[in-house]
C-alpha cells in the first residue's frame, strides 16, 4: 500500500529513540516494514547500548547516534539523507522542569527549532513531533514549553519557501505504564499505604504504547503539514486509580 511505499527503503530518524515510545516505534517498524535505515538519536549511551544488544539482529538497519537536540551541528549531521523524522525527545518530568525551567526551554523549545532548521538543511520529507495534553492551556513549564514547541513546528510550514518539508504535531495523553508515569509510581508505593495525589479532582488521559505508535503512524500517513492531531482517548480520575490499587 501507499504507506509501505512511504516507509520501505527510506531513512527514518527518531529523536529520543531510546525512550518507551522510541523503542516501541522502532520494533514496530522493523517487524512490519523494510526501512532502509533507522537512526536512534538520544543522549543516553547506556540505553543505546542496551537497545543495540536487544536488536542486534537488525544491525544492518539500525544506527545509534549519541547526541542532544540542543546540539544543532550534531543533529544536522544525524539527519543527513533522512526522509522522515519522529521527534520524541523532551524533558518531561513536571516537578524537575519547574525547578530547572530554562533546561526545559533549551531542550523542548530551542531543541524544537533545531529540528526544524536541520530538517530544512537536509530536505527531510516529513517531521512529526510528539506533544502532550499538558500543552493545552498549560499550567506548568513543561506544558508551556511543549505548547511553544508545537507552535514552532506548525509555523515552520509557513516560511519554508520552495522546500517540500512538512511539519505536523501529535498531541496525546499519558502512555500507560511508561517510565515515570502514575501506574509504575503507584506500584512502588503499594506498601506505603500512601499515594501522593495533588488534587482529588485530577484526571489523566490514557493511551497504551501500541495505540500511541499506531496513532503516530496513521498521522504520518495522512498529514499535509500544519495539523495538530489529537486522538479520542479515555480518561480516569487519579483518585479512582489509587482506590483500585488499594483494594
Amino acid at each position: 500500500n501507499k504507506f509501505c511505499i512511504m516507509i520501505n527503503n527510506n531513512n527514518i530518524l527518531i529523536t529520543g529513540g531510546t525512550g518507551s515510545f522510541g523503542k516501541n516505534l522502532t520494533s514496530f517498524l522493523l517487524k512490519n516494514y523494510r526501512p532502509k535505515k533507522i537512526i536512534i538519536f538520544s543522549r543516553d549511551e547506556l540505553k543505546q547500548s542496551q537497545m543495540m544488544t536487544e536488536l542486534k539482529h537488525h544491525h544492518k538497519i539500525l544506527r545509534f547516534f549519541i547526541g542532544d537536540v540542543r546540539d544543532y551541528p550534531r543533529l544536522k549531521l544525524a539527519m543527513k539523507d533522512v526522509d522522515y523524522v519522529f521527534h520524541a525527545a523532551a524533558l518531561k518530568h513536571v516537578p524537575l522542569a519547574e525547578y530547572n525551567p530554562f533546561e526545559a526551554v533549551k531542550t523542548n523549545i530551542l531543541g524544537a527549532q533545531n529540528i526544524v532548521d536541520a530538517s530544512y538543511e537536509n530536505n527531510v520529507k516529513s517531521v512529526l513531533a510528539l506533544s502532550t495534553d499538558k500543552a493545552s492551556s498549560p499550567v506548568n513549564i513543561y506544558g508551556a514549553t511543549k505548547l511553544a514547541s508545537d507552535k514552532l513546528f506548525i509555523a515552520a510550514n509557513n516560511y519554508k519557501g520552495k522546500l517540500k518539508t512538512k511539519f505536523s504535531v501529535v498531541r496525546y495523553g499519558n502512555v500507560m505504564g511508561s517510565r515515570g508515569s502514575v501506574i509504575p509510581v503507584f506500584s512502588k508505593l503499594l506498601n506505603n499505604n500512601f499515594f501522593p495525589i495533588t488534587d482529588k479532582r485530577m484526571t489523566r488521559f490514557n493511551i497504551t504504547l501500541k495505540e500511541a505508535v499506531n496513532f503516530v503512524l496513521n498521522s504520518l500517513k495522512i498529514m499535509q503539514g500544519g495539523e495538530i492531531f489529537v486522538p479520542k482517548i479515555p480518561s480516569f480520575r487519579v483518585i479512582d486509580l489509587a482506590k483500585a490499587f488499594d483494594s
